[in-house]
């Protein structure tokens, strides 16, 4: 049976902590920043683990190469 690849597109969106955990950046941030307040957007700057397990799963089959 051939290797598996890794999902580019995953790779780009998605990193593996230490301890395993799956880590993403947040979204709507990228533009009409004006209406949204300060505190929103440094909230948004910071990045967010994937919460079920079940979509954690999916995505660590997805990043190993």
């Amino acid at each position: 049976m051939p290797k598996m690849k890794t999902h580019k597109g995953a790779k780009k969106r998605f990193s593996v902590t230490g301890k395993g955990k799956v880590k993403r950046g947040r979204a709507f941030h990228s533009h009409i920043l004006t209406k949204k307040d300060a505190k929103r957007k440094r909230r948004l700057r910071r990045s967010a683990l994937i919460g079920t397990n079940g979509e954690a799963k999916t995505i660590k089959r997805l990043l190993q190469a």
